[in-house]
């Protein structure tokens, strides 16, 4: 049997572990939190160094591809020292791939739900691939890449502005501590609501989950919310707070999606390599994977 472990700065609370059958092959896929204990997942990736078919990074990335470029993220880098053997992803290459499909899925399943054509999306660097298929969709955006990453009131509206943000700001922003950048272990169980008024202006909300959580107001009556990495107390979240439909850009395996590194993971234990982009396009298809929707409400 392939093993595909997610290694995860995230809380441990939501770890779990499921056995699929892909390409026709077994494969075992883990999460594992470390609750935000930067050495005890590298302890852990040196550990199953060599001993697990692919590794997935959780709760962090490797780098952002923004537009062509590809921007490392130096803050994450010692987390992974010890990583030797094992081919080890961050789920860019999902989110690159499978994340362009989510708008025209939506269009085609939900498209006369969705009368207004406005989107706020958490961060454009970390998910180019989401953010690029809603602008070619038509749809209005706002990016809150200032707003949710450094709290501060600059939101964004166009391709241009994401990519210029990258080439000016991710040089400095892949140094900074990755704790400054993104909630970690327990931060993740805490609620801070806030922007409640681009919250209320999309009809859209899509991108990290965690930033969702964290700054979403009580009231999401009506909204459709992009996502992934969802456990069943999130999807009652939702719910409760009035969301219509939850789509995830993974599928949901035993009640629960993983993130996209642990997705990609997987793809590579069957695959025996590593993927490229075509690659991952091309197995995508074959298997049949595509953003899955949920009505809550």
């Amino acid at each position: 049997m392939k093993r595909a472990v997610s290694i995860s700065l995230g809380s441990s609370r939501r770890d779990k572990c499921v056995e699929i059958e892909l390409l026709g092959q077994r494969v075992r896929l883990e999460r594992i939190g470390t609750d935000g204990d930067f050495e005890k997942a590298a302890r852990l990736f040196k550990e199953l160094d060599g001993f697990v078919d692919a590794f997935g990074a959780g709760g962090t990335d490797l780098g952002f591809l923004v537009g062509r470029k590809y921007y490392p993220l130096h803050s994450a880098r010692p987390i992974f020292r010890f990583v030797k053997k094992t081919p080890l992803v961050d789920g860019s290459g999902l989110k690159a791939t499978l994340e362009g499909q989510v708008v025209p899925v939506m269009d085609r399943e939900i498209g006369s739900f969705l009368t207004e054509k406005k989107a706020l999306l958490t961060s454009g660097i970390d998910r180019w691939g989401l953010a690029r298929s809603f602008l070619d969709g038509g749809y209005r955006c706002v990016f809150g890449d200032f707003l949710f990453a450094f709290g501060l009131p600059l939101p964004l509206h166009k391709a241009k502005s994401v990519t210029s943000l990258a080439v000016c700001l991710m040089p400095v922003i892949s140094r900074l501590p990755f704790r400054w950048l993104y909630p970690i272990g327990e931060k993740q169980e805490r609620r801070t609501p806030k922007w409640g008024r681009y919250f209320r202006w999309a009809a859209v909300i899509a991108g990290d989950c965690q930033y969702i959580k964290r700054y979403r107001p009580d009231d999401l009556g009506n909204k459709v919310i992009v996502t992934n990495s969802t456990t069943a107390e999130d999807r009652d979240m939702f719910r409760a707070a009035g969301v219509k439909y939850l789509i995830t850009t993974t599928p949901v395996l035993d009640g629960r999606s993983f993130g996209a590194n642990l997705i990609e993971a997987a793809l590579v234990a069957v695959s025996g390599k590593p993927l490229s982009r075509d690659d991952l396009s091309s197995l995508i298809d074959r298997i049949g994977l595509k953003p899955q929707i949920m009505e809550l409400n």
